[in-house]
């Protein structure tokens, strides 16, 4: 069994370590999440508060940046991605 995987990225198909590609899941999912965040809060100021995107901007930033969202998002995004890697059919159609 081959600990390399395949994944592409740009258009282009690397060949990387599978806990490489696992980081960069995980990676991609944290980034996914601040960005729906930043969405949330800035819409949310704009339609009530006087600074618009520029406050929802700075409220983002200080909520983002506590330990314990980062700690919820990478959580979840390491829960997520083991546990779509535990459930994806083998090849041979045996469950693992």
């Amino acid at each position: 069994m081959s600990d390399r995987t395949m994944i592409d990225v740009a258009g282009k198909t690397l060949l990387v370590p599978r806990l490489a590609k696992r980081a960069l899941q995980i990676l991609t999912a944290m980034g996914l999440t601040a960005l729906l965040t930043l969405g949330i809060i800035a819409a949310n100021s704009m339609l009530t508060a006087k600074g618009g995107s520029a406050a929802g901007f700075s409220t983002w930033l200080a909520f983002i940046q506590r330990p314990e969202v980062i700690g919820t998002m990478l959580l979840t995004a390491i829960v997520t991605v083991l546990y779509l890697h535990w459930d994806k059919p083998s090849s041979s159609g045996n469950r693992r």
